[in-house]
């Protein structure tokens, strides 16, 4: 059977529909033979037993994570694989991480207030746990994506996209910055922790400077295979990491129900990508 691995998919640890050991459970059934779990500025999805379930399953399990960044008020997503679990630097770095965003979201909350749609923390929380419990959920990644969730469910609006465009999206009303490291600070601590650091889905950046700036702040690859998109719009990708000796990766970017055209699996590597990655 040909080795395959999905390097990019999301629990409900961040902004995903499944838990880690549901996920383990799909790659099988989809006949993956390798996964990393990437959820957003949280490693909670790697839950004690959870790398012993995946040797059950026949399923290669590579630490993965995807770090928010911003660039020039551009967000900038990194893919950090093969990292030190146990990395005190790196536990700080997200503990830092998930205080910026709580401060984002509170932002957006009072902002959701004064347009008569309030929202507590509290019932925030309480809502994100009910939906996905779990003893640790307090150290999950919480965000836009839950609070567009809640806004559907007091029935402010009917979907989650449509709470993105009138209120949560950048620009809309209730649209809150949040402080966020940079790229190179994110590429650093993905390395000080034995990771590599790769670049998400850049084919959703914008070209020109801005692109070629990022592109030389020190990356080890980046992720040319991605979810369901044309393999016209991988290519540039391919050729450019062939030239700078990057990792060539990819991954479904799959979160269930919530992308529902975005199935495990859809997207992958090879079993030499995969070892690249897991290489120390």
């Amino acid at each position: 059977m040909t080795f395959r691995a999905d390097l990019h998919c999301h629990s409900y640890y961040s902004d995903g529909e499944d838990s880690p050991y549901d996920l383990l459970a799909k790659a099988k059934a989809s006949g993956l033979s390798g996964l990393s779990i990437t959820d957003h500025d949280t490693i909670e999805a790697y839950v004690p037993g959870i790398f012993d379930e995946a040797k059950r399953q026949s399923i290669q399990l590579l630490p993965g994570i995807e770090v928010s960044s911003e660039w020039q008020g551009l967000s900038v997503h990194i893919l950090g694989y093969g990292f030190d679990l146990k990395s005190a630097s790196l536990s700080a770095f997200l503990h830092e991480m998930r205080q910026r965003r709580r401060k984002r979201n509170l932002a957006i909350l009072e902002k959701l207030k004064t347009r008569n749609m309030p929202i507590s923390e509290e019932e925030l929380l309480g809502f994100v746990q009910q939906k996905s419990p779990h003893p640790q959920a307090a150290h999950r990644t919480i965000g836009r994506p839950h609070i567009a969730q809640l806004l559907v469910h007091k029935r402010h609006v009917k979907t989650t996209q449509e709470a993105f465009e009138l209120y949560l999206k950048e620009g809309a009303s209730c649209y809150a910055f949040g402080v966020k490291f940079t790229p190179r600070e994110a590429i650093e601590q993905i390395h000080a922790a034995s990771g590599k650091a790769i670049l998400a889905h850049p084919h959703f950046l914008k070209g020109g400077s801005f692109l070629r700036e990022i592109v030389a702040l020190g990356f080890d690859g980046v992720e040319c295979h991605y979810g369901t998109l044309a393999k016209e719009l991988q290519k540039p990708w391919l050729e450019l990491a062939e030239k700078r000796g990057w990792i060539a990766t990819g991954g479904s970017d799959y979160h269930g129900s919530f992308k529902p055209l975005t199935p495990l699996g859809c997207s992958w590597v090879s079993e030499a990508v995969f070892e690249r990655l897991a290489k120390k």
